[in-house]
């Protein structure tokens, strides 16, 4: 999967921003100022992606290009690499999770901001 792909869904989300908080080179994605996706811009490419405690390791066990995450929680995010033969829709599925894990844990009044925020998702 290309990582423009992957650029262009995140931002078609509500309330989504990007930034480079940590190098040139670390893209990471926030909904309503929290992280839900980071990416490196250098190859080889691969997305961090926050994931259900008992979802990451079923991920891990089932596809070797799942990893813990590095310098994350390593039970709440997975690193996939994004170029092997993990299916564009699945991959696609892991960050509507990690985007929706982020968007209940918000605040009240940060959902009802990102409520206001709706968008046509063209994806």
């Amino acid at each position: 999967m290309d990582i423009e792909i992957i650029r262009d869904y995140c931002l078609s989300k509500d309330g989504v921003t990007e930034c480079l908080p940590f190098d040139n080179t670390t893209l990471v994605f926030k909904v309503m100022g929290k992280i839900f996706l980071i990416t490196s811009l250098d190859e080889p490419h691969s997305i961090s992606i926050k994931c259900n405690p008992d979802k990451a390791i079923e991920l891990r066990e089932e596809y070797n290009e799942v990893t813990p995450a590095y310098h994350m929680n390593k039970s709440h995010w997975n690193s996939i690499n994004i170029n092997g033969s993990i299916p564009d829709k699945l991959i696609f599925q892991w960050i509507d999770d990690s985007y929706q894990l982020i968007v209940n844990k918000l605040p009240i009044k940060k959902r009802e901001e990102l409520l206001k925020l709706k968008t046509t998702n063209k994806f």
